[in-house]
This record gives structure tokens, sequence and C-alpha cells, in this order.
């Protein structure tokens, strides 16, 4: 059943000081403690158990947070009962996710449906793993709204055999054209133990925007953070962990682009923010290792159809005119 009212928030002190700053602290509290339950209800399950894909967050041995695409045919993520979530490996060699699931591992996993633009949150603990596929605990499990997520239709694909990882630490010009194109990434957050005594854990998100909507200068991506559903489960957990890990997928060419960094984030005045439409706030990454992945991925598609709530949204060429304009 969801959070009744004599049990714990079912928010950690991060998230619980970004939703005062937003002034959403107690809507948040109302709704988080009616939607966000310790297990999946039957559409939950039957939701993963039909995806080709579920995005992925883990933290690797030297605490860095890795985002990441898990692929299979449906029905290689199935619940078999509500407080845990079964899913076979197919991983791409030298992804760190996969390298980074063991046995008491935290992760953060995101079910997302591009086609018809449902997702659903689940974050939780690893309790068995091996090179086969690991099983997860379920801890929070949860339904986001489609806002930003820009629909596709997927398509198999066998014709390639992936490469050997690329390894970099500073932004190769053609990676920084595909972010400052891209429309579409996930980001995992993680909270260490001790930040919040008993709320270690792993969070994976989308982030979806007009191509155009990641600024890149060198290795600082500059991303700005729209309207959502106030529960700041990204930006709480950057607030007490100030490193984020990124994956941007190539559609056409069914390969990943995988960043991992640190993070200050930009309050809703700052310079950087003001102009940017539909922005509440912003953070700005700063690599430390990326990977590129290239054709990771065992499906294809074309440029996605924008959601109506990406249409207005800005670009940060726009945000550049919109600061002018006001004299900011």
């Amino acid at each position: 059943m969801p959070h009744d009212a004599d049990s714990p928030s079912p928010f950690h002190a991060g998230e619980q000081e970004m939703q005062r700053r937003a002034g959403k602290r107690e809507m948040a509290e109302t709704l988080g403690r009616r939607m966000i339950r310790p297990f999946m209800p039957d559409e939950h399950r039957e939701f993963f158990a039909q995806l080709p894909f579920v995005a992925a967050g883990a933290v690797d041995a030297d605490g860095w947070p890795w985002a990441t695409l898990l692929s299979g045919a449906p029905g290689f993520a199935v619940s078999p009962d509500p407080e845990h979530l079964q899913v076979s490996l197919n991983g791409t060699a030298g992804d760190p996710v996969p390298t980074a699931i063991r046995e008491g591992a935290p992760l953060g996993m995101l079910g997302i449906e591009l086609h018809s633009r449902r997702r659903n949150r689940l974050n939780g603990r690893i309790i068995s793993a091996g090179p086969e596929g690991f099983t997860l605990r379920v801890d929070q499990s949860f339904g986001n709204c489609p806002q930003y997520i820009q629909e596709r239709d997927l398509t198999p694909a066998n014709d390639a055999a992936p490469a050997p990882p690329q390894a970099f630490t500073t932004l190769p010009p053609e990676h920084s054209a595909r972010i400052a194109q891209a429309d579409t990434f996930f980001v995992a957050s993680h909270i260490p133990a001790g930040a919040d005594p008993g709320r270690e854990g792993v969070d994976v998100s989308h982030r979806g925007g007009r191509p155009g909507f990641v600024r890149v200068a060198g290795n600082t991506l500059t991303i700005p953070d729209f309207r959502g559903n106030n529960h700041f489960n990204t930006l709480g957990n950057f607030l007490l962990n100030p490193r984020a890990g990124l994956a941007l997928p190539d559609f056409e060419t069914g390969s990943l682009l995988l960043l991992t960094g640190t993070v200050e984030l930009l309050e809703e005045d700052h310079p950087d923010v003001t102009g940017f439409e539909r922005a509440q706030r912003g953070w700005r990454f700063t690599l430390h290792k990326g990977l590129w992945l290239e054709s990771a991925l065992p499906w294809r598609t074309g440029p996605g159809r924008f959601a109506p709530q990406t249409l207005r949204t800005g670009t940060w060429a726009e945000a550049r005119t919109n600061t002018r304009t006001s004299g900011k």
C-alpha cells in the first residue's frame, strides 16, 4: 500500500529541501505518500514485461554514477511478484552498469515505452546477480507523467556487431555535436550511505527537450530543468551528492554515449536559466569520463514526434535572445 501518515516520508533530505525551495513541499509530500509504493502494482509489472529496453543507473567501484539502456526481447524484464523484478542481461562489453550490478548494490530503473510515452520508475536493491541477469527488490515504485518524451517507434536491428568501447576524458567534437542536437537523454544520480542515514539509493530519470536544449561548452553541459512532478528526485540527489551519469542514445545508429561527472545546481534566478522558456532552474555537468558504445542497442528508430510540452520549451539560442531583450 502507499505510505501512511505514520510511516517515514518517501522523500529523503535532499528531495525535501528542493521541494521547500520550490514552494512545493506540502503538496509533494501529500502526493508522494499516495503515489510512491514499496511494491509494483500489477499494471507496472505488466508494463515492464512488455518493454524492449529499460534505462538503468548504477554506481561503479569509485563512486561514480552511470546510466545506460538495458535491452532484450520483450519479457527480458519480468516481475515474479510485486516486490521483485528479474532482468536478463545481454550487456555490451565495456558498459559500466552491468559491471556494477552485484548483490547488495542499489539500482535505479526507468521503464519507458516510446511509442506511447508511458513511463514508470523503480528503485531498489539487487538481491542476486550473475552473468545472465539479476533480481531487484523493490524499494520505491511510482509512475511518471509523459511530459517531454518524444514519441518513437522502434525497429529490431541485428545488422552490426558492437564495436569495442571508446573511452575519453575530453569530449571529442563529434560527441559534442551529438549532444548539442539531442532531444533525449537519461540521467542517473546517487545518494551514498551516510548522506541521509538509511536512504542510500540510485535513481535514473528521463530528460527531453527540443534539439539544442543541452548547451555544450568544452567538457561542460548546461541543462535546463523543466516543470515536472515536483518530486525533485534527481536534483534532490544532486544536492546531497553532486555527481551524475548521463546516457545519450543515438537512435539512428543504435549507439550509446555514456558520461559521468560532477554537477553544479543553478537556482531559478541564475542568469543561465532566466531566459530559458519553461525552465524553473538548471544544472551544469562537467565531464569526468565518457564512453562511446557503437551499435550497442538491438533496435533503431528515426526522429521523434515531439510531445506537446516539448514544443513549448526553449533552446539556448532562444534563451540568449530572451535575455538580451529583457535586459537581464
